[in-house]
């Protein structure tokens, strides 16, 4: 009897152990979401305040960082809301992506218990793909090119109207678009800074303006393109020089190859870097409060990087499509089928 505790205690003791070991790799944690729409939108506030959102116009949000509450924009059951900008817990503008009027802007000032149409796309022909704020007024959105040319709209009042460019320098080669699959093909630093990415051409480009948006000047980058599916899907920035994009191919999930590309000129070249794990990323980020610290993510996985993109670790093989992040130890991911997770791994610092 004796003999058989000390074996049961030793059993016992082994498998603690092994889930210990088990819980210290795990990184992501899933979270009800209470929704089961494809989410692909995700803005971070804060440690505690972040909102999502995805198809049939669900919108998620939590104010303490723990629990979600999924809604419902009003008459937007159809339309799939592929980004979304959250200025504090109250106050959100959320994007709709497809054709003509099903590209539009929702925004609450009651933490989602009334939502207001604030515009639609006019052209039946646009498409819009993302936007993204330098500040809680001003913010600038695209899309996808009518007569030729990529379009561009702005705002100075919180994305309560939105003002159509005639912009410079954003004209589309055969075949090129972008992709709203993570609400990150456009990205801001500073007051006054822009890049856009694009795909499905004979080469994959990021475009840069320095004037909010007025001109434009276009790069290559290594990431290969040549395919509707296949091209740059994400564009981040740490700074007005030090930025990342990633990409790969959708319908080619693990695809190896190269599916990264870092510049450290602002984005006038662009260098051939190889995320972990390799395949389809559909977004990359930046983690605040480390200013060299990326975490790139898609239906391939995740990883991060702590040089700013040079040099990549795997964190987790969970398809996803989008991340946030609050500090190094608090994000956020969201993906197919409702899927919320919630950072729990080392802090990326």
């Amino acid at each position: 009897m004796f003999a058989r505790s000390l074996l049961v205690a030793a059993l016992l003791s082994a498998t603690a152990a092994s889930v210990s070991a088990t819980t210290m790799l795990q990184v992501w944690q899933p979270t009800p979401s209470g929704t089961t729409a494809e989410l692909r939108g995700l803005s971070v506030v804060s440690s505690t305040v972040a909102w999502a959102s995805g198809a049939k116009g669900t919108v998620l949000r939590t104010v303490d960082g723990a629990h979600w509450q999924a809604m419902q924009v009003p008459g937007a059951d159809k339309i799939d809301f592929r980004d979304i900008h959250a200025i504090d817990a109250k106050t959100a503008i959320v994007m709709g992506a497809g054709p003509g009027a099903a590209s539009r802007i929702y925004r609450t000032e009651d933490g989602g218990a009334s939502w207001k149409l604030m515009t639609t796309n006019q052209v039946a022909e646009g498409f819009w793909d993302a936007m993204a704020f330098w500040d809680k007024d001003n913010g600038i959105l695209f899309g996808d090119p009518v007569k030729g040319s990529f379009q561009v709209y702005t705002t100075g009042d919180g994305g309560a109207s939105w003002r159509e460019v005639a912009a410079k320098g954003l004209e589309a080669m055969p075949n090129e678009g972008a992709f709203a699959a993570s609400g990150t093909c456009l990205s801001v630093a500073g007051a006054s800074d822009a890049w856009i990415a694009t795909g499905g051409s004979a080469t994959s480009r990021v475009f840069h303006s320095a004037d909010r948006g007025k001109t434009w000047r276009a790069a290559s980058t290594p990431i290969p393109a040549g395919a509707a599916a296949r091209g740059v899907f994400s564009v981040a920035f740490l700074n007005a020089k030090e930025g990342f994009a990633a990409g790969g191919d959708y319908k080619e999930t693990r695809m190896a190859g190269v599916n990264g590309a870092a510049t450290s000129d602002g984005g006038a070249t662009w260098t051939p870097v190889s995320i972990q794990p390799a395949g389809y990323m559909s977004v990359v980020a930046p983690v605040p409060g480390a200013p060299r610290a990326l975490v790139a993510a898609g239906l391939a996985g995740s990883g991060y990087s702590l040089d700013a993109g040079k040099s990549w670790i795997e964190l987790d093989r969970t398809p996803m499509n989008t991340v946030g992040f609050a500090s190094p130890s608090r994000g956020w991911a969201v993906g197919p089928k409702g899927l919320l997770m919630k950072y729990i791994g080392t802090p990326l610092k």
